[in-house]
């Protein structure tokens, strides 16, 4: 793991560096947990993003035990303007910098009003407002803090729905799954959005990916026949993508088992 020179009041290593520091929205359940969990476990300190404070603090409460690791709990609705100034208002006046964010928070929206046939435009722009607007909000919040890291890590959570390719084949692992205008297309848009953020801080050596947990048993997606996975399971991507050594790939969706089709 990248460490540099201390600023503000990250914790500090014994040799006198300071530990990184990551922020991870949707960080008080599900994937996004264990995605804060494994990063402090490695000695990162966490913000946890969470719309609803007091659940983000037990959350950070819970981490900090379990870990050792400095986990704080952050009040972040991805789509609240104000909310997203404030969250990086804070980032800065405690910290300086901004070593790795990871855009975990997201939702399924009202499966009936995804339908192609019958979409409900409310109902779509919600999910997108989430999933991808959010994104958008948040990144470019955190992005003169991401640029001040020597190591600069973005991981946009995403999903193979949001594979052309995958969604496409006939004969694919999606071909019986029912068309919808909502969730599957805000995450094309997320791994969209990955590769043009890539592109603008590929200069800054900011490494921007996606990363697709692929089905786990969470409350996002209830344990039931066929999801085998842990949210643990899924959250190992996210963050070996993270922790990327400063060769690594940048622009690119990645799974279990390596790059995924767009």
């Amino acid at each position: 793991m990248t460490e540099t020179r201390a600023q503000g009041d990250g914790q500090e290593t014994a040799a006198g560096t300071r530990a990184q520091v990551a922020l991870v929205t949707g960080a008080n359940q599900g994937i996004g947990r264990e995605i804060a969990a494994q990063l402090a476990a490695m000695g990162v300190t966490v913000l946890a993003g969470a719309r609803d404070l007091r659940r983000g603090e037990e959350a950070a409460a819970e981490l900090r035990a379990a870990t050792g690791a400095d986990v704080r709990a952050v009040r972040l609705d991805v789509t609240d303007a104000a909310s997203v100034k404030a969250a990086a208002r804070y980032v800065e006046e405690h910290f300086g910098v901004l070593d790795i964010l990871v855009n975990n928070a997201g939702i399924l929206g009202e499966v009936a009003g995804q339908d192609p046939c019958e979409a409900d435009l409310d109902a779509v722009r919600q999910v997108f407002e989430t999933n991808v607007f959010g994104v958008i909000a948040v990144t470019t919040a955190m992005i003169p803090l991401l640029v001040r890291s020597p190591a600069g890590r973005v991981v946009n959570l995403t999903s193979g729905l949001g594979s052309l390719a995958l969604m496409s084949d006939a004969s694919g692992p999606f071909a019986r799954r029912p068309p919808s205008v909502g969730y599957p297309p805000s995450k094309t848009a997320v791994n969209a959005l990955t590769v043009q953020y890539a592109n603008a801080l590929r200069p800054h050596g900011v490494l921007v990916n996606a990363a697709d947990p692929g089905p786990c048993a969470t409350g996002f997606s209830p344990a039931v026949a066929g999801l085998p996975r842990s949210a643990a399971d899924g959250a190992a991507i996210a963050v070996r993508l993270a922790t990327l050594r400063g060769d690594g790939p940048t622009g690119g969706c990645f799974g279990g088992d390596g790059p995924l089709p767009w």
